[in-house]
């Protein structure tokens, strides 16, 4: 151990340390253990191996394909029929044109100028200020954007600064709470707070309030959704319609063994992973799953979920339970929820996830992946996929495993949830009370609550019964009756409306419960016991996520 590193806060367990001691047994040390996408995929150096056609004529085949590119770039932009989409055209056309660039050149000829100037004059600066001064930097600009955002912009018709007002006292109750149950108030990491509650009001500004930001989020959201859909149309084969449109988890997870999600997601998480001081693991899940879903997104990390700490376990959890993933995306719009409510909502929960997850349950041990983002295919090279049918065959395969372990895990939960709305109604005859459900507890107890959200007087018990059905049942059902509400004779205003929608955007349910516990066990048996001890934790972190975040986009309303 290195002995110049601060000391951990608390030494790891005997099982821990057994089950990094394994894993190095295994793979020979952790750095080895680390095999990053470029590396894996990339043609071994040495050998008697004659070179392939590609590796041979690779320079002239990416640069033709760079300037294939460039030119279907300047067409889209110059022809009427796609001018209106430049934002997205450049964002994608110049990132592949740079990917294919940075093949060859050195990426210190764009970091060592940035270096030259970031460290000496700000990084190098910040860094010698006390720590309880920057904290106090921190705060004084966190407050800062929130007041402005809530206070800052026109009010929009049905609203008052009143409103605004109580959804930014909202946001400090929702921080108070977080910080009185957490299980170790003293090793809460402020800065991570800090940066995660200032990063969600600076992306609800980038999004709601430029046309710029929700054009990007939107495509990335409708390019994810329409990559997994692609995984659904081998399954016609097999299943009628109505099965196929319930996107079950193990018809999308041997995409992630083509490895293309990796690439693209590993350098997104860089992002969260720089700026909020998590470790490598947590920064991926959190990063990949408004994109892919609360399952596979710690697919992306298969090989480290065993050696996870119990805080990066919960901020797993957590993140999947406050976000949706992008192929129920059109499901949504269908039922009249505003895309831009939804694409923002799942952006803003990341960093809001990672902040309350780490106030709830703070990190006390050393992460593997602490220090360097890791997106992997798999610790055991020898069982690498030899091609795409390979890919597919270990996916399908890897997929019915966890697809059975979901499903013994929800019926489980959805059983026990009919056992107490049954045993509810049972009782609550006795007293007169003929529907007595956990739904209708529920909405009683979630008006104070949706009070702090902004939400108007008159309309926050009916937002509430929205709130308890998408914990009991789930957002489908939610948004399904929130749908039939706003096409009835009394509609909800817009105001209510639209906190109500975003407050919705997540997968925190009592039946995503049992999926989160399901697909963690499976990916590490060894730990299936805190999993299962804190995954009622992480959904009601993940929930109370979305909630904020609709908090958040009352001051903007």
């Amino acid at each position: 151990m290195d002995t110049t590193q601060p000391p951990l806060i608390r030494e790891r367990t005997a099982s821990a340390l057994k089950r990094e001691s394994r894993s190095s047994l295994e793979s020979g040390t952790k750095e080895k253990a680390v095999v990053h996408d470029a590396e894996y995929l990339a043609p071994k150096d040495g050998g008697d191996e004659s070179p392939t056609f590609y590796t041979k004529y690779r320079p002239y085949i990416l640069t033709a394909a760079a300037l294939v590119i460039l030119g279907w770039w300047i067409s889209a932009t110059v022809l009427k029929a796609t001018r209106h989409r430049w934002i997205v055209q450049t964002l994608f056309a110049w990132a592949f044109i740079l990917i294919i660039a940075f093949r060859f050149i050195p990426n210190s000829v764009v970091a060592d100028p940035i270096s030259a100037v970031w460290e000496p004059a700000i990084q190098t600066p910040w860094y010698k200020l006390p720590y309880r001064t920057r904290l106090a930097i921190g705060w004084f600009c966190l407050i800062a954007i929130v007041f402005g955002s809530a206070f800052g912009f026109k009010l929009q018709e049905g609203t008052s600064y009143g409103d605004r007002a109580i959804s930014v006292l909202g946001l400090f109750v929702f921080q108070f709470g977080f910080w009185a149950t957490s299980r170790h108030r003293s090793h809460i990491p402020w800065p991570t707070v800090i940066v995660g509650l200032f990063l969600q009001q600076v992306i609800a500004l980038f999004v709601l309030k430029s046309g710029a930001g929700f054009s990007i989020f939107k495509w990335i959201a409708t390019l994810a959704a329409d990559f997994l859909d692609q995984a659904l149309a081998g399954a016609g084969f097999f299943f009628d319609q109505d099965t196929i449109n319930k996107h079950w988890f193990f018809v999308n997870t041997m995409m992630y063994y083509l490895g293309v999600m990796q690439w693209v997601i590993k350098y997104f998480a860089w992002f969260f992973f720089k700026l909020m001081g998590v470790s490598g693991a947590e920064a991926v899940v959190a990063a990949a799953s408004p994109w892919i879903g609360q399952g596979e997104s710690a697919c992306l990390v298969r090989p480290y979920v065993d050696l996870m700490t119990e805080s990066e376990l919960h901020l797993t959890m957590t993140s999947g339970f406050s976000t949706i993933a992008g192929s129920v995306l059109a499901a949504y719009i269908n039922l009249g929820v505003p895309p831009e409510n939804l694409v923002t909502s799942s952006v803003m929960s990341i960093p809001a996830s990672m902040a309350i997850s780490k106030m709830r349950i703070p990190e006390l041990e050393e992460p593997v992946t602490r220090g360097r983002v890791t997106v992997d295919r798999g610790v055991d090279q020898s069982k690498a996929p030899a091609n795409a049918l390979h890919a597919f065959s270990q996916g399908a395969t890897f997929g019915v495993i966890v697809a059975g372990q979901i499903l013994t895990n929800v019926l489980t939960v959805l059983s026990l949830v009919a056992m107490i709305n049954g045993l509810l109604t049972w009782i609550g005859k006795g007293f007169g009370i003929h529907h007595l459900t956990l739904q209708l507890g529920l909405r009683y107890l979630f008006y104070p609550v949706t009070f702090f959200l902004g939400v108007p007087r008159a309309e926050i018990l009916r937002v509430s019964e929205f709130l308890a059905i998408k914990l009991v049942a789930n957002e489908f059902s939610a948004y399904q009756n929130l749908h039939d509400v706003m096409n009835g004779d009394n509609p909800l205003s817009h105001r209510a409306f639209t906190i109500c929608s975003y407050a919705l955007c997540g997968f925190a349910n009592l039946g995503s419960l049992g999926i989160q516990i399901g697909v963690l066990s499976a990916l590490a048996p060894s730990r299936s016991k805190i999993i299962a001890q804190i995954a009622l934790s992480a959904m009601v972190c993940g929930f109370l996520s979305t909630l904020q975040t609709a908090g958040i986009a009352g001051m903007l309303v």
